[in-house]
Order: structure tokens, then C-alpha cells, then sequence
């Protein structure tokens, strides 16, 4: 069932929301090659306690980090490790989520690790400006797969695929709930957008085919052809007066 948020559960989820954005743009500061994805998953940690908050997936499903870190032709839930350490060149998925008074807040970016290839630069801003290309469609009347159409028709046109596994997905009081909300769909169906629906929407954007393949740790994703991966995240909210960008901190990140 898809849970509508009234006003005041919208303001309660702006602050879990900060956390959560705060917390990417702290990972951000450490991101340099050498860094271990443990230490930047430690960073995360410690800012979302400091603020009172609980990191939303540590434990979440058995998940044993407090953000999942996921370094080039990984797609998403790679597990922070002190063994994965950043190089020069790399691109790095950093998904967080922070749980605040009773509500959570989901984001992720992908970080460069010092100067990245063209092709990296090109996809990490491609699959940023699909998330945009996106909230051009969250618009109440509009449904579900309007969402999906945006992502999927500006990807397509830059030559990408988006992943369709994995997709975006409500928030509330849990971090995962109803309705999903994939990056691919067509225009006019699925569940129809109304004031209170507050989602996830996450292009996860592939440079070559849309496949991927679940590695044996049991969480790590990764591109079936080991082409490079980018994603894009915001928790957003829709209501009367427009989009309320819960997680997004900082024009432009």
C-alpha cells in the first residue's frame, strides 16, 4: 500500500533528509585515492550518529555497513571494506540513508576519484541529469511510468541503459516501501502521482547493456559486460505547492 505523507510527516522527513544529504557531502571531502571504502563508510557513520540519527542501512536485510560503496562496474550494494581502496581514475557510488525520528532519508551520488576518463565524466553526468529529467515528470496527475520514461528516453539518447533490476522505490518510516518506481516504463501507466507521495527516484545508468549479475558476497551488483555504472539518488516529495528535494543539501550536488 502506498503510504501518503501529510504536511507535518513531510517536515519531519526534511530533517532526516538533511542527515542524510550532509552526510554524502561529507563522504565527498574524503574521497581521494588511498581512502579504503571503509573509511569513507565510517565517516558516514559517525556524521548521521552525531546528528542524532541512525544510519537507515546498517543491518537493514543483514547489510553490514552504514552506506553502500560501490567502486566502477559496480551498479550498487557494495559492501564498505579496508581493502577497497580508491585509485586515481575511479568512480565511486556512494548510497546513504539516514533514520530521524521515525522517518528516513535515501540518496546517493557518484563521486570522481581525482581526474576520471571522459567516458566516466560523460556518464556520471548524464545519469544526474536523467534524475532531472525525471522530476520533469513528477507532476500530480501524472503516473508512475512517466517517471520511468523520462530517465530511460534521456539515457537511451546519450547512448546508455538503464538498469532495470534494480529500481527506485517509496519512503517513510521504512526506507523501502511502495510504490516501485523503475527507470523505465510507459508514459500514462502504472500508479497515478498525488499530492503526499514521497519516492526515491535513482537512475542507476549503465555504459553499456542494461544486464548485471549479483556477486557471491550475496549484495554487490555489478554490469554483466564490466562496463562503468553511475547513479543518482534524491528522497522527493510532491506536494500542492511542487517538489519538495528532501536530501538534496547543496544546489547542483
Amino acid at each position: 500500500m502506498i503510504q501518503i505523507k501529510n504536511s507535518v510527516q513531510i517536515a519531519a522527513m526534511r530533517e532526516a533528509g538533511r542527515i542524510t544529504g550532509e552526510a554524502l557531502l561529507v563522504a565527498r571531502e574524503h574521497v581521494r585515492p588511498g581512502v579504503s571504502t571503509k573509511e569513507l563508510d565510517d565517516v558516514i557513520r559517525h556524521h548521521i550518529e552525531r546528528r542524532g540519527a541512525k544510519p537507515s542501512f546498517l543491518g537493514l536485510y543483514g547489510f553490514p555497513g552504514s552506506a553502500c560503496i560501490s567502486i566502477n562496474d559496480e551498479v550498487i550494494h557494495g559492501i564498505p571494506s579496508k581493502d577497497r581502496i580508491l585509485c586515481e581514475g575511479d568512480i565511486v557510488k556512494i548510497d546513504v540513508g539516514a533514520f530521524y525520528k521515525g522517518y528516513h532519508g535515501d540518496s546517493a551520488r557518484t563521486i570522481p576519484v581525482g581526474r576520471v576518463s571522459c567516458e566516466a565524466a560523460d556518464l556520471i553526468a548524464a545519469t544526474k541529469q536523467s534524475f532531472y529529467e525525471a522530476l520533469k515528470a513528477f507532476k500530480i496527475g501524472n503516473r508512475i511510468g512517466d517517471i520511468g520514461h523520462a530517465v530511460d528516453s534521456f539515457v537511451q539518447s546519450r547512448g546508455y541503459s538503464v538498469v532495470r533490476r534494480y529500481v527506485g522505490h517509496g519512503v517513510g518510516r521504512d526506507v523501502h516501501e511502495s510504490p516501485d518506481v523503475p527507470n523505465f516504463g510507459t508514459p500514462g501507466r502504472g500508479p497515478r502521482l498525488c499530492a503526499g507521495l514521497v519516492i526515491a527516484i535513482e537512475p542507476m545508468v549503465n555504459a553499456g547493456g542494461f544486464a548485471v549479475r549479483e556477486e557471491a558476497d550475496g549484495w554487490t551488483v555489478k554490469t554483466a559486460d564490466h562496463s562503468l555504472s553511475a547513479h543518482y539518488e534524491n528522497t522527493v516529495a510532491l506536494t500542492e505547492d511542487g517538489i519538495i528535494n528532501l536530501t538534496e543539501v547543496e544546489s547542483g550536488e
